[in-house]
């Protein structure tokens, strides 16, 4: 059976540990990413990834282009980039992909799997829905602030177990505990649906997620959105049942001390995700005839405070 040799595209906070636990345990691994400088930065201190996930790994195999690992000849490429930069990367794709190769959006958002399929076709592309959070502390540097483990792989399609499961057995041997599910998008849609509904709450307000909670009239503008967005959800076949929305609120409640990270996008005054984000929601919720003024209003005003800057 051919060896998995993979490609990190990205070396942003979600990319780092997957390099990092992939490297720990000596597979062929090439990260690639455009960030000035990171070439010096990764030889002169490698990968560190502390707190809940543990890693200090040397790299070997670094690129600044894409097109460069038609060299290394990856035939896994995990894409770990912002989903603004999706489409761009694609481009470059096209350009090494190979007959077999396997491509695995790690994205924030919902339907970035789909964009890619519609490129590379269903049998090669995998959506991964990781359940750990993790913040950059310098260029190399990670920190892993919780894990509830596992995280979940799954192909686009049906019957792509086989090398799917691989790859998941893989990243568990190097303590990115993973499990190989038949649909993956019902795993996308439990964690999206948190992640979607208070992204733009948290970036208009400049709010925690707990903060904005907890305070009744941001509150009130969460609870019409979660309806929103498990009616859209329900009408794409995945009705998450009555007690969704009493644990995810718990569990918002319980890890929501941050401030999600479209607040650093606005703060910084770059890109935000809101496309794939509110914006996936909304563009959904019209095709299947469901109103959704709450979600449409925030997805709004993040596309208004963003222009200002852009």
């Amino acid at each position: 059976m051919e060896a998995l040799t993979f490609s990190i595209v990205g070396i942003g906070a979600t990319g780092a540990v997957l390099a990092a636990a992939l490297l720990s345990r000596d597979h062929e691994v090439a990260l690639v990413d455009l960030k000035p400088n990171l070439d010096h930065e990764l030889k002169k201190n490698g990968l560190v990834i502390s707190g809940e996930l543990s890693y200090t790994v040397p790299v070997t195999h670094f690129f600044s282009d894409i097109e460069d690992l038609k060299g290394f000849n990856p035939n896994v490429v995990f894409i770990s980039s912002k989903t603004f930069h999706l489409n761009p990367i694609l481009d470059k794709v096209e350009r090494i992909f190979t007959p077999g190769m396997k491509l695995i959006s790690t994205h924030n958002g919902l339907g970035t799997e789909d964009v890619i399929a519609k490129r590379f076709g269903d049998d090669s592309v995998y959506r991964m829905s990781l359940n750990f959070g993790v913040s950059l502390h310098g260029p190399t540097h990670a920190e892993v602030a919780f894990f509830n483990r596992p995280n979940h792989l799954g192909g686009v399609k049906p019957g792509m177990d086989r090398i799917g499961s691989r790859i998941a057995d893989v990243l568990t041997e190097c303590g990115m505990d993973t499990h190989y599910v038949d649909d993956i998008k019902l795993y996308v849609w439990k964690k999206m649906i948190m992640k979607c509904t208070m992204a733009s709450i948290c970036a208009v307000t400049d709010k925690t997620i707990k903060q904005a909670l907890d305070f009744p009239p941001t509150r009130e503008i969460a609870m019409g959105c979660f309806k929103e967005i498990l009616a859209v959800a329900k009408a794409q076949g995945y009705d998450l049942g009555e007690d969704y929305l009493t644990q995810a609120l718990a569990y918002l409640e319980r890890v929501g001390i941050h401030k999600d990270s479209m607040c650093a996008d606005i703060e910084n005054r770059t890109p935000t995700e809101i496309d794939f984000l509110g914006g996936k929601v909304v563009e959904y919720a019209r095709e299947l005839g469901i109103p959704t003024p709450y979600y449409t209003t925030m997805t709004n005003l993040v596309r208004s405070i963003e222009d200002q800057y852009r």
